[in-house]
């Protein structure tokens, strides 16, 4: 007798095609959205009745923020993907075209843009003439922003070279020198909080960047059984990453919202209202991935599972988006 292998749900006629689970990912993501639609809407409505004053050129520092983290993303999560497939037996050979050169370009946009920022004294230039190249060495801000300028281009050079996973090092550097930035010395325990930013940047551009190229690497190989194989690796992985993108979080929040008074200031001050915006958008990406992960496991056809993780990665984005405006937010006062 020859075993029937159960009617695959992607070739079924009628309600229960794939369009019904898209459908079910948009309602989800439009949900979560409202409730955090007027924190990251920008500086002003955040600011909004908090009586903290928006500083010059906020909302062009969080989109050069929010685009220096994603030229982190991209490559990272392909050296991590491509580890991860290497690892699989039997698995294809060939790879999707590396995005690697376009983010080191775009990466080392955001990074001039900012340098020039903090070559105005942390003002937005009006010309060319406003900025002091040579005072960028003078300061402690200058000299990690001139450090994240030359690791994307070092980036770039590595990744058009024969041997692009050394890219890993200049763009170590490069989340390094943002982590120093995020925390003065002027803070309390500077260093605890640039350790606690550099495990949280480096976890969250492997999950980003990971799964977008893991998506993109499914796509190329076509329906083989290694493409299963690899989404369930990388959901591996990813709920480490995640937890350990929880902790830190946690963490850092706590460093600067003491827990006796984090529920006042999540929503009286612009940082914890974005903060608790971040907060929703990333549980909406966990419901997300867990939902992918159970259909990868249940699913008569395992490549189901790319629908909600395409919708996962559109959330990803914009969690990036928001990172980019926390970061460029008055820090709360310690009460």
């Amino acid at each position: 007798m020859t075993p029937i292998r159960p009617p695959s749900r992607t070739t079924d006629t009628g309600r229960h095609s794939r369009p019904s689970g898209t459908g079910r990912t948009v309602v989800v993501l439009v949900l979560v959205a409202l409730g955090a639609l007027i924190p990251v809407l920008g500086p002003s409505p955040a600011l909004h009745g908090t009586g903290e004053a928006e500083a010059p050129g906020t909302g062009g520092i969080a989109l050069l923020r929010a685009v220096l983290f994603a030229a982190l993303s991209v490559p990272l999560g392909e050296l991590f993907a491509n580890r991860l497939a290497r690892s699989l037996p039997g698995a294809p050979p060939d790879r999707p075209r590396s995005w690697s050169p376009y983010a080191a370009a775009v990466g080392l946009a955001a990074a001039l843009g900012l340098a020039s920022v903090v070559a105005t004294g942390n003002l937005v230039p009006d010309s060319v003439a406003d900025i002091d190249v040579g005072g960028l060495y003078a300061s402690r801000d200058g000299r990690l922003a001139l450090l994240e300028v030359n690791g994307f281009l070092a980036a770039g050079l590595c990744a058009t070279s024969r041997r692009p996973g050394l890219q890993v090092w200049p763009l170590a550097a490069v989340i390094v020198a943002d982590a120093l930035r995020a925390h003065p010395t002027t803070e309390y325990s500077p260093l605890l909080g640039s350790g606690l930013t550099l495990v949280h940047l480096t976890c969250a551009s492997l999950w980003v960047g990971g799964l977008l190229y893991v998506l993109r690497t499914l796509r190329h190989w076509g329906a083989t059984e290694a493409g299963p194989a690899l989404l369930g690796l990388y959901a591996r992985v990813a709920a480490v990453l995640l937890a350990a993108l929880t902790a830190t979080g946690v963490c850092s929040s706590l460093r600067r919202m003491p827990a006796g008074t984090i529920l006042d200031q999540l929503t009286d001050t612009a940082y914890g209202r974005v903060l608790l915006a971040k907060v929703l958008l990333v549980a909406a990406v966990a419901a997300l991935a867990l939902w992918a992960r159970i259909r990868l496991s249940r699913a008569a056809d395992p490549l189901t599972a790319c629908s909600p993780a395409r919708a996962e990665v559109v959330a990803l984005g914009v969690v990036v988006a928001v990172s980019g405006l926390l970061t460029a937010l008055p820090v709360p006062i310690r009460w």
